[in-house]
């Protein structure tokens, strides 16, 4: 079994997702007391959103770098960011290590092509939906991505960081974002992708009509095939 570095932290709610849903899948298919071989690096999710807002996006990546090199010294095969975000310092990330960063919008752009999608609605942070630069990724691989009214790009963004990286599930702001999904839909995306990790603590598909495609959940079987092939 390889050893599967995370980049955690940003937020731990979502890092805690990563950890559960890597050893839960190493136990089902191999059983018994099997568990996942993971190294990971924590960082201060405040930190960061610290640097993130103030725009100084070459401290991050530094930040993130160094992580990286933690998780690869202490032996790990591969590298996970927990986070949809961040992704905007990738290619600094990944120059900073030898062992391959799993790309988050490879893995959904994958997993879109299997299924046949063309055409997709993409939730997530603010910062996120407007810089496209996870679009764009999604782009270079023949995904057509249609983001939400601008209008509704706080009210995503407040459900993220004011409830959901706090662990606070509210019905009332699971129904917002639903209509919010709803709106994407009627405007002819095939599937919807939540790609803000802490989304699918909030939104399943048993809510929505719409194919879900979970950003977490797809990150983590891709790493679970890495670390098991």
């Amino acid at each position: 079994m390889k050893t599967i570095g995370l980049i955690g932290g940003m937020s731990w709610e979502s890092s805690a997702v990563y950890y559960q849903g890597l050893n839960t899948g190493v136990q089902q298919q191999l059983g018994g007391l099997s568990s996942a071989r993971i190294v990971l690096a924590s960082v201060d999710f405040a930190e960061v959103t610290a640097l993130q807002e103030s725009e100084d996006w070459d401290a991050v990546a530094t930040l993130l770098a160094a992580a990286a090199r933690g998780v690869e010294q202490a032996g790990a095969d591969f590298i996970l960011l927990c986070t949809t975000t961040f992704h905007l310092v990738y290619d600094a990330v990944q120059a900073a290590v030898s062992v391959p960063v799993v790309h988050l919008a490879d893995v959904v752009a994958a997993r879109c092509q299997e299924q046949g999608i063309t055409k997709v609605a993409f939730l997530g942070t603010a910062f996120s939906m407007e810089r496209r630069f996870f679009c764009d990724r999604l782009d270079s691989h023949g995904i057509d991505v249609n983001v939400p009214d601008e209008m509704h790009h706080q009210t995503v963004d407040s459900i993220i960081y004011d409830e959901l990286v706090r662990g606070e599930i509210k019905p009332n702001s699971r129904r917002r974002v639903i209509s919010v999904i709803d709106e994407l839909w009627d405007a002819g995306a095939g599937a919807v992708i939540l790609g803000c990790t802490e989304l699918e603590l909030l939104v399943k598909q048993s809510d929505l009509e719409i194919p879900v495609l979970g950003v977490t959940s797809a990150h983590i079987e891709d790493a679970l095939k890495r670390a098991l092939a």
